[in-house]
């Protein structure tokens, strides 16, 4: 799969647009990973749960009675049919519609209809399989994998730097769901460089360094606002010009926080607060953390609200991308925020960026295309991102 490739530029064109490249992905990659499910504030009590769909593979994340969120193959143990096709839920327990087969929160077989006695089986061995599945400051990762990666140094990544926004006890306040006709590591690459953004994203380089030129000016405001968000005692991550190195040899996972520009306390178009500050925040100047964990999730967190984007892929040209917003548990629409104010910024950002992908994939569909070089200085990020993919496929 790596014939062809050279470092430095862009990746082959069957990467992008062939089937048999889109199956080794998903072996290779996605299969492998941690995924990210979800918010822990979507199933709070006993019996919650959402359903987690990757390709042909189905999971149910849900908190089981004791308090622990479980990780469950949709899978029925009698003959293998799916169980559950809502999205979310609450439920005592899973029934399967074919045969009737319950199982409890916790994948127990608890009834099959008396076939356990027919056979003299064992129902301890007829639970629905489990899964890894782990919360991280309000976050839910999963994996297919039955030993994936430790994710204990991402947990205390992102418990460090979002914690203190309490996204356990948030709510999410909107969800939008796109189908991008792109391949997926066309949106990474296209997140992974703000060489695009001047042109691409008016509303967003007006909140953040990202593309800001490096003048004098430029870096006195930038060190003046980090030494303001040290002074309050939070620690700043990244407080240079330009996109925070990522990911880099070993690391498929960062968590940085970094300043806003001057006179945004916030992401949103104005710069304005949207929404009272979450968690154990008193007010709304503490600049973002941005968390990335691949292959599928990126957030970016404001003391009043965060935004989390997954991405999913389906096929050779196609992604399905969730973006949710979450605001304190407190916060009531029409009183404290107006999704008026709390979603154009993500969501002007984030169509932008799905119409520069599709835009991408439909001239890397033609047969004129032919990888083309990256600039070591603008896309170091991008190129980092393809040396990550190359050495997992390999």
């Amino acid at each position: 799969m790596n014939a062809g490739w050279k470092r430095g530029w862009s990746l082959p064109r069957e990467h992008y647009v062939d089937g048999a490249a889109f199956g080794a992905d998903l072996a290779a990659v996605w299969l492998r990973s941690w995924l990210f499910a979800g918010h822990s504030c979507e199933v709070p009590r006993a019996g919650d749960f959402f359903v987690f769909d990757l390709a042909d593979e189905s999971l149910i994340v849900a908190r089981s009675e004791d308090g622990r969120l479980r990780a469950l193959h949709n899978v029925c143990r009698h003959r293998g049919s799916r169980i559950l096709d809502a999205a979310f839920g609450s439920a005592p327990r899973f029934v399967c519609p074919y045969h009737q087969w319950t199982y409890g929160l916790d994948g127990s077989l608890r009834a099959c209809g008396g076939i356990d006695r027919e056979l003299d089986l064992d129902r301890s061995e007829l639970a629905l399989g489990p899964a890894p599945v782990v919360e991280a400051a309000g976050l839910v990762f999963v994996s297919i994998a039955t030993s994936p990666p430790s994710f204990e140094p991402v947990c205390a990544d992102l418990e460090r730097e979002l914690g203190a926004h309490d996204l356990v006890s948030a709510k999410v306040a909107a969800r939008r769901n796109y189908i991008v006709k792109a391949n997926w590591k066309l949106i990474w690459e296209n997140n992974r460089e703000c060489w695009h953004c001047h042109l691409g994203h008016p509303e967003y380089v007006r909140a953040n360094y990202d593309a800001a030129a490096g003048t004098a000016n430029v870096e006195a405001e930038l060190q003046l606002r980090v030494s303001e968000l040290v002074a309050k005692g939070l620690s700043v991550d990244h407080a240079g010009v330009g996109l925070a190195e990522f990911p880099s040899e070993g690391r498929w996972w960062a968590v940085n926080r970094t300043p806003t520009a001057s006179g945004f306390v916030t992401e949103s178009l104005d710069g304005r607060p949207v929404a009272p500050p979450m968690g154990t925040y008193e007010e709304h100047d503490v600049g973002t953390v941005r968390a990335r964990v691949l292959p599928g999730f990126w957030c970016h967190a404001s003391a009043d609200h965060a935004v989390t984007t997954r991405i999913l892929p389906i096929g050779p040209a196609e992604t399905c991308v969730d973006v949710s917003w979450l605001v304190d548990v407190n916060a009531v629409e029409g009183r404290d925020y107006e999704l008026e104010a709390l979603l154009p910024f993500w969501e002007l950002t984030s169509e932008q960026d799905w119409a520069l992908c599709e835009r991408n994939q439909r001239g890397i569909r033609s047969t004129a295309y032919v990888p083309g070089p990256y600039s070591p200085s603008r896309e170091r990020n991008v190129i980092a991102f393809d040396e990550w993919y190359r050495a997992a496929i390999s």
